[in-house]
Formats: C-alpha cells, structure tokens, sequence
C-alpha cells in the first residue's frame, strides 16, 4: 500500500532540497538525475515543486511516457481535498543545487523556510480552480477518443512538403540564373514554412516519436535553417508552461527593445536566464519609442535567434549534464549547423561574391532574413497584447493559457501562411497535437470554455497587430510618465534644505 504524505510531510521534504510535484493525488518525487536529463528542461520541472501538475503532465506527455511516471510515486496525499499549491522555491528565488540552497539575490538566510513556500493570499476559488482542472481531462479525453491526436500525412504534411521543395527548388533555379534577390525571397520564405514544421516536431506533434522527431526537427532546424532546435525546445516549453510571466517567460523578455507591461521597469530577475533584465538608460530610450519600432525590430528578430541558439549549444559544450542528457542529439546540433553554414555561408554566399558583389551578398543576406520577419510578427500577436498578472499558484493550467493567449483568426484557405499557429489557444492547451487538427479541437475548447465562463479570445490580423502596438505604445508613454517622477523626486531632493 502507497504512504499516505500530508502537507506536512511534502513541506518538509521539499526544504530538505527533494523536488516534489503532485500528479492525480501521487507525490512525486524527481530525483536529480532525471531533473539534468528532463527533454524539456529542468526548469519546466522546478516551476511545479509543490504544486499539482497533473494538467500540465498529460498535456506534454504522451500516453507510453504516462506509464513510467508512477515510478517516481512515494505515496498518495493524505487528504482527499483539492491540494492547496505551494510556491515552487525557484519563483522566490530559491535553488537547490550541489547540496544545498543558494538565493539569486544572495540573501541573508541560508536556506528557504516553510514560510517561503505559502502562496500570497488569492482571489481565485481553489475549489472553481480544480473544477476546471477536472473538466479540462474530460475535454482532453474527449479530443482523444475523437483521433485528433493521430497524424494526418496524407492529407496535412504531404501538401506541405510539396510546398517546402516548390520554394527550394524555385530559389535554387532563380539563384542559377542570377536572379538574386529573388532567390532570397523564395529562400526567406522556404525559411518561413519549414520553421512552423521544426516547430511541430519539437513538440513531439509529428510521429510522436522523441527521437525520430528530434532527428528530423534537427535537420530541419539546424541543418536548413541554422537554428538550434534543442535551445528552442528549452526556450519553449517553459513559454507554454509559463505563459506571459514576465519574471518566468522568455518569450516575452525582450529588454531593452520591448517591454508588453510597466512591471519589467523594475529590474526583474529571469528565472530563465539566472540573471537581473536591467531596465537601464538604453532600454528606457527603445522601449519609450518601441511602438515605432516593433516592425523593423522584427524584420531582423531571426538573427537575434542565431545568438540565442549558439549561446544555447556553447553553454551546453561547457555543461556536462545537459551534453549528456543527449550526447548524440547534441553532436548531430552541431552538425547540423555547420552544415547550415556550409552550404548557405561557403556556398550560396561566395557563390554572390564571386558572382556579383559583396553588396549583392548582403543583399541577398538582408532579403532572405527580413522575408522571415511575418513569423515573428506572428508569435507576438499570440501573446503581447494578452495578461501579464500573476495569479498565483492556485491557477488552474486552462484557465491560465485561456487568460494569457489568444488566437489570430484567418480562413482555412490561408492557414498555412501561420502554420497553425493562428489557433494558438488550442495549441497552447494541448502542444503535441498535430496542427492540421487544431481547428476540430478548437471547436471543442470554445464550447468547453463557454461552459465554464472563460474567456476565449481570438482577433482578426489587422485587429491583433492594432492590439500589440496599441500595447506597446502604452507601456512606452508610461516610460516617459517614470521618467518625469523620478526628475521630480531628484529634484525635490536637491532644493531640501540639509
């Protein structure tokens, strides 16, 4: 018979450093070694320490990896009650690492207390919160036995691969004839698609397979497009385990070129990065004028993606657990990237110097990279002009996702020109399902959040990029506002008498 642990107990063991999650009333229990080989990351683990993840551990998981959670079960709770969450010790700044505690602002304490772990005080039900929690597993089933989850080749990815050598092979012949801002077009937008398809299979949402989507994500995303797919799934899964938390998510920490809420004027410290995103004097002159710039910004976003992805790999080299939480998906990352720059840097590249000119070449550079830019564009609509509030803990999963994303709302006809990201709110709620199935599913998670007075929101193109910089240039006039206070507050200093 399984122990049965009360709060006490959980509490207890997580300040002795055990990192506990909380799944159908089963106290799991991570040990280290599966916190340094997670494929989604260690901190996609450390953001739930005490907390009850069973909503989020089945939409990431497949049903064969389910079966080998129970192995880490060192009891059920006692209390047959909705469990009251915790506040994982990383949020407040605590991490447990080489055997004890270490604070990222250093603090006077040696090590959190039980005090550390209780949640502010919350507006929100913990009893409505679980009871979304409990419908949301009858909608996930539901979308389950109706086959969404199954993999539409034939009909889905058999158009899109014909799209993807259409665009190779038009850029390759125009290249031949010299054609070469034309090429770079095709190129960008051969780019563009093959993105939306590295993004599925990081998300195990093409064969369902780890490994042959990690294979096939790797060639697409670093061999095609330079691009690490192992940083992105790290990036990644915690932006959808995370959303729009401005200390948590790096999909939305961008300073010093954009800020979506006045809270990143206060030096936040990133659990993401491990380090404080000074809002210093160069970002207080881009984010008051980011408005005007989000557009250009994101014409060139895709090579701030190259210093983000090698970053990424370089950090890995240096780290022996996240190298051997994959040494061969590892070492085939960095072939692929020199491959990338093989054929796009020493072949298309020189063959433009040779050919042409440097100017052409840069050319050719700028065109290809700026093609790219609707992506981007794109993934910022999903999110920027969403919820930034902390909730707290007591939040359910789907209410979460409902409150910080939203959808773009486009015809069938032109949804590949979103690669599925338009039903983003779906895709949030359930990421492994295949996307050319997100449209069914949607369907069911609008009359599920109807049903249980949600919030589903969804915008028009034009509407949601009127939304983001209407956002944006709401957050830049506040800069200016902050600007004003503190020269009146230095000036006010300066004319007291002493």
């Amino acid at each position: 018979m399984k122990q049965r642990l009360t709060r006490s107990d959980i509490v207890f063991r997580i300040l002795k450093g055990e990192h506990i999650i909380i799944y159908n009333r089963h106290v799991l229990r991570i040990p280290d070694f599966w916190l340094d080989s997670h494929p989604g990351g260690s901190l996609a683990l450390l953001h739930f320490v005490g907390r009850d993840t069973t909503s989020e551990i089945e939409a990431f998981h497949s049903s064969d990896i389910l079966t080998t959670v129970a192995k880490y079960s060192i009891g059920i709770l006692e209390s047959p009650e909705p469990w009251e969450p915790l506040l994982p010790p990383i949020t407040s700044g605590w991490e447990y690492k080489n055997g004890g505690w270490c604070h990222q602002a250093q603090a006077s304490q040696i090590c959190p207390t039980e005090h550390d772990l209780i949640p502010p005080p919350s507006l929100l039900s913990l009893s409505a919160q679980s009871q979304h929690a409990s419908e949301f597993k009858k909608l996930h089933q539901r979308i389950t036995d109706a086959g969404l989850y199954e993999t539409p080749y034939l009909t889905g990815y058999a158009p899109e691969f014909s799209r993807y050598c259409l665009l190779a092979t038009l850029s390759f012949v125009a290249y031949r004839y010299q054609w070469w801002m034309t090429s770079a077009f095709l190129l960008g937008l051969f780019w563009h698609q093959t993105l939306f398809f590295a993004h599925d299979l990081g998300h195990m949402g093409v064969t369902h397979s780890w490994a042959m989507d990690r294979v096939i994500a790797t060639f697409i995303g670093n061999f095609l497009n330079g691009l690490s797919i192992g940083w992105w799934v790290n990036n990644h899964n915690i932006h959808h385990l995370v959303t729009n938390h401005p200390s948590h998510d790096p999909d939305i920490e961008y300073l010093p070129f954009f800020a979506i809420s006045p809270t990143f004027f206060s030096n936040l410290y990133s659990t993401f990065y491990s380090r404080i995103l000074p809002f210093d004097d160069t970002s207080r002159i881009l984010v008051s004028i980011q408005h005007k710039l989000f557009y250009v910004i994101l014409a060139l976003a895709r090579v701030n993606l190259y210093r983000l992805s090698y970053a990424y790999l370089l950090n890995a080299a240096r780290d022996r657990k996240r190298k051997r939480a994959g040494e061969w998906a590892f070492w085939l990352e960095i072939l692929g990237i020199m491959g990338f720059w093989y054929w796009f840097g020493f072949g298309v590249l020189r063959g433009c110097l040779a050919a042409a000119s440097w100017k052409t070449a840069v050319g050719y550079v700028l065109v290809s990279h700026v093609t790219t830019g609707p992506l981007h564009v794109q993934l910022a609509l999903s999110h920027f002009s969403m919820s930034t509030k902390d909730l707290g803990p007591t939040e359910s999963f789907v209410a979460r996702q409902l409150r910080t994303t939203t959808d773009v709302i486009c015809p069938d006809y032109l949804s590949f020109l979103h690669g599925g990201l338009h039903l983003q709110v779906t895709h949030h709620l359930f990421p492994r399902l295949p996307r050319h199935n997100l449209r069914r599913a949607s369907e069911m998670v609008k009359e599920f959040a109807k049903d249980r007075g949600l919030t589903y929101a969804e915008f028009g193109f034009v509407e949601g990029n009127k939304e983001v910089v209407g956002v944006l240039r709401d957050v830049a006039g506040q800069v200016g506002l902050v600007g004003k206070v503190v020269r009146e507050e230095s000036r006010k200093a300066g004319s007291r008498p002493t």
